[in-house]
């Protein structure tokens, strides 16, 4: 019996690594000769190895210098300097008329009298936008090859009546990361063992680009390189469909849109939940004709527009998400038999193909749809505006006006300084947004306010309003009038030294990129103090924690200081302001108010249990925004190195730290070290004694009438995905230097509630009794965190123990708060 069984495992080891060629893939039919196949540049088989980036862009280069059907270019690089290339594919007719067909494709947009009957539909395909979800790049190979060879007149009819904007990768370096760990850890004979090392890559995957952003997300704040270039893109052309390929779990199917119905944002037009439904019995017949199981209407969701499946929703588009159920290497045992890579990839390519035949088949009515979506959207146009701006900090604002303008938003200047709701709007601080332009529909969303639903279950985020997120004043209906110059190009606001001085200077702290500035001045040797208090100085007022530099005892004489502070203030744009005396309305500029800075010397708990994501945003913040050096720790090798030099160590969410470690972290704290830990790791600090938590618990209510088949929503509805609280702060504290309001909107998805400490200044940051401004919380949730606190600061030894519930980095765009984790930096000793 024995020997049976080994015999059946090498049998079947034979036959699931089978060689496949293109014929796997493609239609046995005609094709021209002189375009190359993948193998023929790329060196194997499509699907017997995962393709490297460097070689998919081989390949499509090939393809395009010899096939008057393409064309290549490149339109960027990523954080690693790959680059970001587009194929269009069309008939050669269509190729020597691009820029025309793109003028009255858009025009038909802005015109709903244009006859679009002969027009070309416009198909956006992306693929794995998670490198390790790496069948659809892969797929891509296959399928451009097709559309470059394939002689059949089909293939010409729709080429003849499609552009196709082709991204064989929309994430490059993740792409590159996965297919170096599955390719180097391929057996000759393929081992289907799911514990093989194989299909475990090391953390943190090759799921998110370089800085570990789950760049499915950046499609509405667009902070990223790979996000900015296919956005261009996605803009300039306005797709008519645009489809993501992804994978999911190895023990699924095939899913394709729609998603399941009630949870669709209600800003899209059913008429589009239509047409996808439409274009969906394409690809079932396709999936029915090759037997390939799938399914339809049961997961995911069309809610956060910033998914490439939703944002085309918002913009008269049809974006629609192919989920594969992934081998995660070379094949895989599964509950559906063994997944091979080939399988995989021959179903994106299916999937690609019932697209563009849809596409075909439908694409009067579809072109119509975006035509109508748009004429629709000019009847609803509203004669007011918005304003947002923060009257001392021009950078953050700056920061929201740029993604406005990259999602083709018209944004003006203020015509003149005004108060509207008990805010100051100033005039190159605030920016107003007519509602009456093209994109308004896009606008609304980025902005709106959503506090009740048809679900209570989200695939993502439930609120992303974009003045919560930047902390930026905000108002509505403001009159036309208001509106000055419109801006055609941003620009930051350019900083300086108001002038030189022999005693000192002073530099605010509300500027966003203060940090920056700050860490300059440290690294340079330079000494620095923060004020804890306010005051005035020669008739000007100065917030909690403005940075005075003195003038005396410092590496730098008074010319050379002078010369420094003007190239850091142009660098942060920041303003910087030389004073005469040090005698003050309030605390005068020598008293022990003043309190030193010293340099700080950083570093992050990495690796597995950590989170990717939240640790990334955080390397991003440090390495691209402030560029300030922060130390990477492995947990793999953290219990060999000293960690006495550093003076702070953050810990991302985590629920992973060895008990063997947690004696040395909590001598380097007692010996003076800040210890900062986000979300899970602020319970297992808690947990080991490090700082005195209470956590408040919601009361689940009693179970009633919830069947068998919905018991999952029930617990599900208890997650917060996603969503926007309120939380009042005193200003004085340490934590919140910078801020000029009393209130902050706070992003949070845990739930993880903190009980106020009894004594209040210990609160300084503390939900209201009313905090929901956006997104979906439980009941049982919302009755809980009302005046619970979201951070909190104490004593262990001569060090310090900062705890955040929640990510105040969220995704790159939560520029709101990104000053809280920079004053637990700087100003930690304080607290």
């Amino acid at each position: 019996m024995k020997k049976i069984t080994i015999l059946f495992f090498l049998f079947s080891v034979c036959s699931f690594s089978q060689k496949v060629d293109l014929s796997y893939y493609l239609p046995k039919e005609a094709y021209n000769s002189s375009i190359p196949k993948p193998k023929d540049i790329i060196g194997h088989e499509v699907g017997e190895w995962h393709v490297t980036h460097d070689k998919l862009v081989q390949y499509m280069t090939a393809l395009a210098n010899v096939s008057d059907r393409i064309s290549i270019e490149n339109r960027g690089e990523t954080f690693e300097g790959r680059p970001l290339i587009l194929l269009t594919i069309t008939s050669p007719e269509n190729h020597k008329n691009l820029e025309k067909i793109k003028q009255n494709h858009i025009a038909a947009t802005n015109d709903a009298t244009i006859d679009i009957s002969n027009h070309p539909i416009v198909v956006n395909q992306g693929f794995s936008i998670h490198g390790n979800e790496a069948s659809g790049s892969n797929a891509a190979l296959a399928i451009a090859y097709y559309l470059a060879a394939s002689e059949t007149e089909s293939t010409k009819e729709l080429l003849k009546n499609t552009i196709i904007l082709f991204d064989p990768s929309f994430n490059p370096d993740g792409l590159q990361r996965f297919s170096y760990w599955a390719n180097s850890n391929k057996n000759k004979h393929i081992n289907p063992d799911p514990n093989d090392r194989e299909y475990h890559e090391v953390w943190p995957g090759g799921r998110t680009n370089h800085y570990q952003f789950d760049m499915n997300r950046d499609w509405l704040p667009v902070q990223l390189p790979e996000s900015k270039a296919r956005l261009k893109t996605f803009h300039d052309w306005l797709p008519n469909i645009l489809t993501d390929h992804h994978e999911m779990g190895s023990n699924s199917s095939f899913f394709f849109q729609p998603g399941i119905p009630s949870r669709t944002n209600p800003l899209t037009p059913q008429i589009n939940q239509d047409l996808t439904r439409e274009i969906g019995n394409y690809h079932a017949k396709a999936f029915d004709k090759i037997g390939s199981l799938y399914y339809s209407e049961e997961s995911f969701d069309d809610f956060y527009y910033g998914k490439g499946s939703t944002f085309p929703d918002i913009n008269g588009s049809i974006g629609i998400l192919f989920e594969q159920a992934s081998s995660r290497g070379h094949a895989q045992e599964t509950e559906n038999g063994i997944l091979t890579f080939p399988f995989t990839i021959r179903n994106q390519v299916t999937a690609a193909f019932s697209t563009l035949e849809a596409a075909k088949n439908m694409r009067i009515k579809i072109l119509k749809y975006q035509q109508d979506f748009y004429a629709e959207s000019r009847k609803t146009f509203e004669k007011k505006a918005l304003v947002f701006g923060d009257e001392k900090d021009a950078a953050k604002t700056f920061h929201l006006a740029e993604v406005l303008k990259r999602q083709q938003i018209n944004i003006h200047e203020v015509a003149s300084d005004f108060n509207q709701n008990g805010k100051n709007f100033k005039k190159g601080y605030c920016y107003v947004v007519p509602m009456n332009q093209k994109n308004h529909r896009l606008l609304k969303a980025m902005f709106a306010v959503q506090t009740t639903f048809k679900d209570s279950l989200f695939y993502d985020i439930s609120a992303w309003s974009f003045n919560h997120a930047f902390g930026v004043d905000f108002a509505e209906n403001v009159p036309l009038s208001r509106a000055g110059k419109e801006i055609n190009e941003l620009s930051l606001k350019k900083g300086l030294v108001s002038k030189q001085s022999d005693y000192g200077y002073l530099m605010p702290w509300n500027e966003f990129y203060a940090p920056k500035a700050l860490n300059a001045i440290l690294q340079k040797g330079l000494r620095a103090k923060v004020a804890m208090k306010n005051f005035t100085n020669e008739t000007s007022n100065y917030d909690y924690g403005t940075i005075f530099i003195p003038v005396q005892n410092q590496v730098l004489d008074s010319s050379e200081l002078f010369q420094f502070l003007t190239e850091i203030a142009s660098e942060s744009a920041i303003d910087i302001y030389g004073v005469s005396t040090g005698l003050n309305d309030g605390i005068d500029l020598g008293s022990e108010n003043f309190a030193a800075i010293k340099t700080p010397k950083v570093a992050m708990l990495v690796g597995d249990g950590i989170s990717g994501n939240d640790s990334g945003e955080i390397w991003h913040l440090f390495d691209q925004r402030f560029e300030i050096a922060l130390t990477r720790l492995d947990l793999n090798y953290y219990s060999r190195i000293d960690i006495s030099k550093y003076t702070h160590i953050i810990i991302p969410s985590s629920s992973n730290i060895a008990k063997s470690e947690e004696e040395k972290l909590k001598t380097w704290v007692m010996n003076g070290g800040i210890l900062i830990g986000y979300k899970n790791t602020a319970k297992w600090l808690a947990n080991s004694k490090f700082i005195n938590l209470e956590f408040e618990a919601p009361k689940r209510d009693s179970i009633k009438n919830v069947s068998f088949e919905n018991r999952s929503l029930q617990s599900g509805a208890q997650v917060i995905g996603g969503a926007i609280f309120e939380a009042t702060i005193d200003r004085s504290h340490p934590i919140n230097f910078g801020y000029k309001n009393d209130k902050i909107a706070l992003f949070r998805n845990s739930t993880l509630f903190i009980k106020p400490d009894k004594i209040s200044y210990n609160n300084p940051i503390q939900y209201t009794s009313n905090p929901l401004l956006n997104g979906y919380i439980s009941k049982e949730n919302a009755k809980v965190i009302p005046n619970t606190i979201p951070f909190k600061a104490q004593r262990l030894g001569s060090g310090r123990v900062l705890v955040f519930t929640d990510n105040t980095n969220f995704r790159g765009f939560w520029f709101g708060t990104n000053k809280l984790l920079m004053n637990a930096i700087f100003f930690g000793s304080e607290m």
